[in-house]
């Protein structure tokens, strides 16, 4: 799923008003209807509603809606914000269509003087602002946002709350702060940034119909991973296909104290469908990987408690995972300096070979074209410096990945990809029990396992972050948020895979 600037969802708009070809009101008319079927389904209780407007177009989808909800014989009032001037044609329109009604019950806002009371249970539908939005709200309207803010009604923001930006940082803005946000065929780039979260609550995308030959010529800068995507990209397996055919991986991982990095890369490797695994490990991790995964081969260092030296031939691995648990010792370093400058192939790196990298930063020009490389937030900061905001740290992921002609894999809850031709890809599965020590070696083995099997680099972090969140998802609902751990990550790996079968 494409997501689309402020700029593009005009775009669309417009396109759709020509080629359909339908007026603008009846566009709007019909977004609304969309609008009301769903707050009658998940408010069938409710009694009131109160409707903020502005006097743009998400203002008139404001009116529409009040509109509707009245020939249901709902109790509606209407408020609108007013500094003196006229509204948009569309709005003018609709505020019409409302003074139609029998003593409709409308209130403009001018001064605080002005600000409502709240009914307890009555629904605030926020349509002050929509996606035109271009700076921050001060004054009466943000005292008004922040009025609303404390009614303690369940409040429905329409196309996106008032006083948040799409396309870049609202970090610090007054903002509406939703329950709900009821968005108009695709998704926002504000609506997968954590900064945002308590702003749009819950997100509800509604098909309103938009011409669909539209998006087959756009190339926004984001895309939202969806099922549709990972379909494209997984290769179901052939019938007479043997273990040979799915590639020999490499994991370097562990260390004393944290071989538990080891087995769950090594386990979640296997369970991604890889044909052979070798592990290398240190000297101590001997017999816990070979009780724990005896599927994998071992490969133990001459030190026992660290990884120093490499002693195969690394062309006969399909692909290379490196840095679950591997410490940060000078030799360390010295093995993953000693296997980035023989191995040609792309390799995953995470963890602590990313620390050894942030530390060394000379080690950049030996990472092989391709490399994916799987920060989380502190180890992306390190690597390559602060952010003021996630957008920021986005678009550095973007331009770093260009930099180093590698794939970084931004984890979060929207995990984002950034690729090195430009393209940034934000994940849809996924949830906040994943959240626990050992997901990210997971993740490591997920991937390097997929890259092993043949799969490009893109297709390998777009499909491996997918079903490490599908997993991910399936575990909560057996183990919960909070109880789940990364283990129960590697068992639901099957249920994921089953689930790309369906």
């Amino acid at each position: 799923m494409k997501i689309l600037s402020a700029n593009e969802i005009r775009l669309w708009d417009q396109f759709t008003i020509e080629q359909e070809p339908i007026s603008s009101i009846d566009l709007m008319e019909r977004a609304a209807g969309k609008c009301v079927e769903w707050l009658l389904q998940h408010y069938p209780e409710a009694h009131s509603f109160g409707i903020f407007c502005g006097k743009g177009n998400n203002g008139g989808d404001g009116l529409a809606i009040a509109r509707m909800l009245m020939e249901q014989n709902y109790e509606v009032t209407v408020y609108i914000l007013e500094f003196g001037h006229k509204g948009t044609d569309d709005f003018q329109t609709n505020l019409a269509r409302l003074h139609k009604f029998p003593q409709p019950d409308i209130h403009f806002i001018q001064s605080e003087q002005h600000f409502p009371s709240f009914r307890e249970g009555q629904i605030i539908i926020d349509a002050l602002f929509g996606s035109g939005l271009n700076r921050k709200l001060e004054g009466v309207t943000a005292n008004l946002v922040e009025h609303i803010n404390k009614s303690r009604c369940e409040i429905i923001a329409l196309d996106i709350p008032s006083g948040l930006f799409v396309d870049h940082s609202s970090k610090g803005a007054i903002t509406i702060l939703a329950n709900h946000t009821l968005s108009f065929q695709s998704y926002k780039p504000a609506f997968l940034f954590a900064e945002n979260e308590e702003a749009v609550g819950e997100i509800h995308i509604l098909d309103i119909g938009l011409h669909p030959d539209f998006c087959q010529s756009m190339h926004p800068a984001f895309e939202l991973v969806d099922d549709v995507m990972i379909h494209s990209i997984y290769k179901p397996r052939k019938k007479f296909a043997h273990k040979g055919n799915f590639g020999h991986a490499l994991l370097v991982t562990g260390s004393k104290g944290k071989m538990g990095a080891a087995v769950l890369a090594a386990k979640a490797c296997m369970r991604s469908g890889v044909g052979l695994l070798t592990c290398h490990i240190p000297g101590c991790g001997y017999d816990i990987l070979q009780s724990t995964v005896p599927e994998a081969m071992v490969i133990s260092d001459v030190n026992t408690s660290f990884n120093t030296k490499s002693t195969e031939d690394l062309i006969k691995f399909k692909a290379i995972g490196i840095g679950p648990g591997i410490g940060i010792a000078t030799e360390t370093k010295m093995l993953l300096q000693e296997i980035l400058d023989a191995y040609r192939n792309p390799v995953v790196l995470d963890a602590d070979a990313l620390n050894l990298l942030s530390a060394q930063k000379d080690l950049f020009k030996l990472i092989p074209a391709g490399s994916i490389l799987t920060p989380h937030p502190k180890e992306f900061e390190r690597l390559f410096g602060e952010t003021n905001n996630e957008f920021d740290l986005v678009l550095l992921a973007l331009q770093k990945a260009k930099e180093l002609n590698c794939i970084i894999v931004l984890k979060g809850h929207h995990t984002f990809i950034a690729t090195s031709d430009g393209r940034g890809f934000f994940n849809s599965t996924g949830n906040p029990g994943m959240a626990t020590a050992g997901s990210g070696d997971v993740l490591t083995g997920i991937l390097t396992g997929l890259l092993a099997q043949g799969y490009s680099t893109v297709e390998t972090a777009l499909l491996g972050v997918y079903l490490h969140g599908v997993a991910g998802d399936f575990a909560a609902k057996e183990h919960s948020l909070e109880s789940m751990v990364a283990g129960d990550i590697i068992d639901s790996l099957g249920k994921a895979f089953s689930f790309l079968n369906t």
